[in-house]
């Protein structure tokens, strides 16, 4: 295991699935998590399951204020941010782009791709000014190409993923890491949303396709290793053997 004693890492959309176990896990690994959700309740739960290197802070990623805030708590709380992943997202509603509700549609837009811009725009100043830092964004195949009623899902992802290159390409010699990882299905509330929507391949999937949650956490702290290096600037796929091989998962 990767050990991240005295780290910072923030990770946002910690209440449940991808990011609730990257909080588990980096925090075994020793480091000190900061958990941002707008579900109170749950991430103080997790703070409270974690102990002492948690703290739960209470954050929308589509207001930059919010963003902003939660890196300078962590700051404050611990000294220092070394790792900023950006896991939150959402996929509801459903809906096909010539029915799709504008207001709703642009709201995904504001939590999968301005979420992370603005995860992106807080954490650098701070990084860049400590030497370094890496920067994690949660992506998807969906980045990639188009899928039946996911106008909106396609289009934050694939937005994303351009914006981690955009870091590479800016700030690399800044000592910043700047990676995605495209984890595929996993077993999480999103895919049970997805499932009752009926609509496009994905839905159609059994459960025991979906590979668990810790798996993309468990990449996510490899993914602070030196191990990674050759793929800063890139998009690690969990659907990769090689990948999974590399990272201990079977």
């Amino acid at each position: 295991m990767t050990d991240m004693t005295g780290k910072t890492v923030l990770i946002t959309g910690a209440s449940r699935g991808i990011g609730a176990e990257a909080g588990r896990v980096f925090a075994a690994a020793g480091a000190n998590v900061v958990l941002c959700a707008r579900s109170t309740d749950a991430i103080e739960a997790l703070s409270d399951e974690i102990g002492p290197k948690a703290r739960a802070v209470a954050c929308d990623v589509s207001d930059y204020a919010q963003v902003a805030g939660a890196v300078a708590q962590a700051v404050e709380a611990f000294g220092r941010l070394d790792v900023m992943i950006n896991n939150a997202g959402v996929v509801e509603p459903i809906s096909h782009l010539a029915a799709a509700d504008p207001e709703a549609w642009s709201s995904v837009i504001d939590i999968n791709l301005k979420g992370v811009f603005y995860g992106m725009r807080a954490a650098l100043p701070v990084m860049t000014q400590a030497g370094g830092g890496t920067i994690l964004t949660v992506s998807s195949g969906a980045a990639h190409g188009p899928t039946e009623a996911w106008s909106h899902y396609n289009a934050s992802k694939a937005g994303a993923a351009m914006l981690t290159r955009c870091v590479d390409h800016e700030n690399a010699s800044d000592g910043i890491r700047a990676m995605g990882l495209s984890p595929g299905t996993v077993a999480t509330q999103m895919q049970r949303e997805i499932k009752a929507s009926g609509i496009n391949r994905v839905s159609q999937l059994d459960w025991s396709d979906h590979i668990p949650a810790d798996w993309p956490a468990r990449t996510l702290l490899w993914m602070c290793s030196p191990d990674a290096d050759g793929y800063i600037g890139q998009e690690i796929s969990l659907r990769d053997p090689d990948i999974r091989a590399k990272v201990g998962l079977s």
